[in-house]
């Protein structure tokens, strides 16, 4: 651990949630298999740091824990097309909208009503160019206008799986079984869950029969990689992604019951469900140090970005000063980071 005197940290400027963090930690594959991934244990009572492996997760845990898990599942929401005028385009969807239209991100200069063409008579066209960078379009096959069930089926055949920006490669057959959970279920997310990448089916199982677990929905959009661009973080506004919490799922919330959160996308929802009290939505809650968590009590999540609302998240739980002094450690540690990196638990 580290000593001395503590300094004190500004929690409302953007800025000071910056590290340095070497390149050859990013993690550009998962860890194989997955439950071999590093685990950095924080217990706050203590103030203390265990180094281990997330395999012996459970051994962290109280047995009167409930654990929540996020069982969307991450669509090929990345194709590759041109524009009928001419020009290559990237696409990658965003979420959908209301009457079939969607929200996505075009990479390649589109205007309105510029149609795109892709593979398997997928068709697009764009009706608004967004402030926040995004477009709205209309999917068609065929020339007939596609609902979101339709549309996701088509990217299924011809869509690549949207690996997040700082992963400099190309998708591969490995990535569709590997940047998905295995209790995903729900269509919808176009980044995942990282934390709960690190569960084998194995573990899972192990899970199931250890702890009261249950699962809520959250639509991951791409706006989770969007950085924070303003220097005080009350400024900054936060995206906002679909929900869904089954009524067991809401019981556990409503309890006394402990809970871990595995991941910032299972706490993001509960702590707007406690707030809000609607089990079904948009949630756009943006955890800070100055925003703590209501409900949460322990959080399982990887290591994420500097400057990003996630990084903001876990300060929520442990304040700047703490977060800064363990990141410090995991880099100094080689602990691998963002979605295919390692884990790190708060209790």
């Amino acid at each position: 651990m580290m000593t001395g005197q503590k300094i004190q940290i500004d929690q409302s400027l953007i800025s000071n949630y910056d590290y340095t963090l070497p390149e050859s930690l990013i993690a550009e594959f998962p860890a194989n298999p997955r439950d071999s991934a590093k685990l950095l244990v924080y217990n706050r009572n203590e103030d203390s740091i265990t180094h281990t492996t997330f395999n012996k997760l459970f051994d962290f845990l109280d047995s009167k824990t409930a654990v929540l898990l996020n069982n969307t599942k991450v669509i090929k929401a990345r194709i590759f097309g041109q524009k009928i005028s001419g020009g290559k385009i990237e696409l990658l969807l965003n979420s959908p909208l209301q009457n079939e239209k969607f929200s996505v991100y075009i990479r390649g200069k589109v205007k309105i009503d510029t149609k795109l063409e892709f593979d398997q008579g997928l068709s697009a066209q764009v009706i608004s160019l967004q402030e926040d960078g995004t477009r709205v379009v209309s999917f068609y096959h065929q020339d007939k206008k596609i609902n979101t069930d339709e549309l996701f089926d088509i990217l299924d055949k011809i869509g690549h799986i949207p690996l997040p920006p700082y992963i400099k490669r190309e998708d591969n057959e490995e990535d569709s079984v590997e940047y998905q959970t295995v209790f995903s279920k729900e269509k919808g997310a176009v980044a995942a869950p990282t934390a709960s990448l690190h569960f084998t089916n194995t573990m899972f199982e192990e899970l199931k029969k250890q702890y009261d677990t249950h699962f809520l929905t959250l639509h991951v959009g791409a706006g989770t990689f969007k950085p924070v661009d303003v220097e005080e973080i009350k400024d900054h506004i936060m995206h906002s992604e679909f929900y869904n919490i089954p009524q067991s799922t809401c019981d556990i919330i409503d309890s006394k019951k402990p809970i871990l959160a595995v991941g910032t996308t299972v706490t993001r929802t509960v702590e707007y469900y406690v707030r809000e009290h609607q089990s079904v939505g948009k949630s756009n809650l943006f955890l800070h140090p100055k925003n703590k968590p209501q409900r949460v009590t322990h959080l399982l999540t990887n290591f994420h970005l500097p400057k990003s609302t996630l990084i903001m998240l876990v300060a929520s739980f442990i304040g700047i000063e703490k977060t800064l002094e363990i990141y410090k450690i995991a880099v100094e540690k080689k602990y691998r980071f963002f979605s295919y990196g390692d884990a790190m638990l708060i209790i």
